[in-house]
């Protein structure tokens, strides 16, 4: 392959029907779909996939093999780090009183760590931080902070069990030991899940994970 036949395949690929903003900074090999708005000031990682009918405002910061499906709308102070999956229509909320044309100083900052999910038609109220590789259930609404690897759901949404980061639940064995289906050997480390000797992060070959969460009481979500 020529030198300029590498370059092309490293731009986004930008469908003719959306509008990014020239002010836009949008990473390598990046698919945007028809009818997607991204204002200036916004940065899209490499590798991502915006679906179409997306908003993306001044500011948003998305991170790298982001998966947004279609109908999503992100507003100035939400970040979405690598690897992060938001299911159709998910709305998020970045003002917590609002009113017509009554701005904020400073929006709050919603988070959405590495590797989570968030399902369709979920909600997501402002100032939120949803933890690395957790699952949100479709239709939820999320009101506070959602652990590392936990899964939500349900309105508000509460803590309903705890997920591995290769998507599989965690359950326990008769021995107590929290284990997966991607690790046939667990070993005991506070409630989480650990294949000995091997760690593979999010996006490889999925056999034994090692999770990073911290068991909490739903009365904490």
């Amino acid at each position: 392959m020529s030198a300029s036949k590498k370059s092309k395949a490293q731009l986004p690929i930008i469908h003719p029907q959306a509008i990014v903003d020239p002010a836009a900074t949008i990473g390598k090999r990046t698919r945007i779909w028809q009818f997607v708005l991204i204002l200036g000031e916004a940065r899209v990682g490499d590798d991502c996939n915006i679906c179409a009918q997306c908003l993306i405002e001044t500011g948003v910061i998305i991170g790298s093999r982001v998966t947004i499906k279609s109908g999503v709308q992100l507003w100035t102070g939400i970040n979405l780090e690598d690897e992060t999956f938001i299911g159709p229509n998910v709305t998020f909320a970045n003002d917590p009183y609002p009113r017509s044309k009554q701005y904020l100083a400073q929006y709050p900052k919603t988070i959405v760590e590495r590797g989570a999910s968030i399902g369709g038609n979920a909600t997501i109220l402002p100032g939120v931080r949803i933890g690395k590789y957790s699952m949100v259930g479709a239709g939820s609404v999320v009101t506070s902070d959602v652990p590392a690897n936990a899964i939500v759901y349900g309105n508000p949404a509460r803590l309903k069990g705890w997920i591995c980061s290769c998507g599989q639940k965690i359950t326990k064995n008769p021995n107590g030991n929290t284990i997966c289906k991607c690790s046939s050997i667990a070993t005991k480390m506070k409630g989480n899940c650990q294949k000995k000797g091997i760690h593979n992060p999010i996006g490889s070959k999925r056999k034994g994970y090692m999770l990073n969460s911290t068991r909490r009481s739903s009365a904490e979500i």
